[in-house]
């Protein structure tokens, strides 16, 4: 099995949400937290890469072009009102649903955050990479409990996101 990592958004491009408060970055979130699932993933004898690109396309052509077998996009989520929290994984296939379903128990499992479910998503990356594809939103960015998470429990989203990949190529 073969898993594309992306995480969400560009260093140098587009930092994605920030939090107002501390001026922390979604895309640096995401690329630690992918850092991390590539690590966990190569130690379970799982190939694969981390691809960041700025453009969408780019993005699923990278991809297609690895013949990956699993598409993970890694997010953080943000809200206007601030008060937000939890995560929640999108896929638009049945097979998607199914990663998404054992990405996102295992974190709602593995941390104290709020469980938003599995939803069906009309995504770009979702609908125009060829491989299984899920798009995780970690926690709430602009939100300070969920940022602490973020912050100080990175590793834990990782191992989980990690956890609920290798329990979808056993399933």
């Amino acid at each position: 099995m073969k898993v594309f990592i992306n995480p969400g958004h560009h260093v140098k491009l587009d930092s994605g949400a920030v939090n107002q408060i501390t001026g922390d970055r979604e895309v640096d979130i995401a690329v630690e937290c992918a850092r991390l699932v590539k690590k966990y993933l190569l130690a379970a004898g799982v190939e694969c890469v981390v691809g960041q690109y700025n453009e969408l396309y780019e993005i699923c052509d990278a991809s297609n072009a690895y013949d990956a077998d699993l598409f993970v996009s890694i997010h953080c989520n943000a809200c206007v009102s601030h008060q937000a929290r939890g995560t929640e994984t999108y896929y638009t296939s049945y097979n998607g649903q199914r990663l998404a379903n054992c990405i996102q128990s295992q974190i709602v499992r593995s941390l104290p955050t709020v469980d938003r479910g599995v939803k069906e998503g009309n995504l770009y990356v979702l609908k125009h990479t060829e491989a299984v594809a899920v798009l995780v939103e970690l926690a709430f960015i602009d939100n300070m409990e969920d940022l602490a998470l973020l912050k100080h429990r990175i590793d834990d989203f990782a191992r989980a996101i990690s956890r609920g990949v290798t329990d979808y190529e056993i399933a």
